[in-house]
């Protein structure tokens, strides 16, 4: 499976006509935040593959129309879906998100504290057991805006990461986690590491992703990762 990742910056290379001849056949699009929705958009037309996405920081809410259920959720796309404390499985791909990144601004939208990312993972922990009882493991793929603590992440309180998501790992051991949020600007910097068995994948971007189903059939692996 062939799946495109992007976050936090609109690449000229995928915004443009020739995207096809860029990344070839793509089979799933993952947004990580912090993108205009008219670039997600014309990205998933383009390439006519389905997105999954949680939302970043910078986000704009789409505000609901006045005669829409207060039960709906403003933030989902019919175009897209928003994984953000959801599973999701795509052809056996099993996805699950979280959104945002930790609070600085109080008040702000898709910004957290983290007793709040705590109690997310806590809630998204339940469904995941649902699936290792219907498909025999917990996750594949974690999408996210923000990174692990200490993984990518920076010292200024809008850039640290949450310690609520190297528990996660621990707990659900996904095959991939692949967050924005930290803008890259050097090659040299430190874009994927190994924490616990998963692969954790900074999409600033844009990525190419490949998985294959592991031999013993029960569930994926990272075949490779570029741009």
């Amino acid at each position: 499976m062939r799946i495109l990742t992007v976050s936090d910056k609109v690449e000229p290379v995928l915004y443009g006509p020739y995207i096809r001849e860029r990344v070839g056949k793509v089979d799933l699009v993952l947004a990580c935040g912090d993108l205009p929705y008219y670039y997600l958009e014309y990205i998933v037309g383009l390439l006519d593959a389905p997105l999954c996405f949680v939302h970043g920081n910078h986000d704009k809410v789409i505000q609901p129309p006045s005669d829409m259920s207060p039960a709906c959720n403003p933030t989902t796309f019919t175009w897209a879906e928003n994984l953000h404390q959801r599973t999701v499985n795509h052809g056996g791909l099993l996805l699950a998100g979280l959104e945002g990144c930790r609070m600085y601004n109080p008040g702000a939208p898709f910004q957290y504290s983290e007793a709040q990312v705590r109690e997310q993972v806590f809630w998204l922990g339940h469904r995941l057991r649902w699936n290792r009882l219907r498909y025999g493991r917990y996750l594949d793929i974690l999408v996210t805006h923000a990174p692990p603590r200490g993984i990518h992440d920076a010292e200024d309180l809008p850039h640290q990461g949450f310690e609520s998501y190297l528990r996660f790992l621990r707990a659900f051991q996904p095959t991939v986690m692949i967050h924005g949020h930290t803008h890259v600007y050097n090659r040299n910097e430190t874009t994927e590491t190994n924490c616990d068995g998963t692969r954790i994948i900074n999409t600033y971007g844009y990525r190419m992703l490949e998985l294959a189903r592991r031999p013993d059939g029960r569930g994926w692996e990272l075949v490779s990762s570029s741009r």
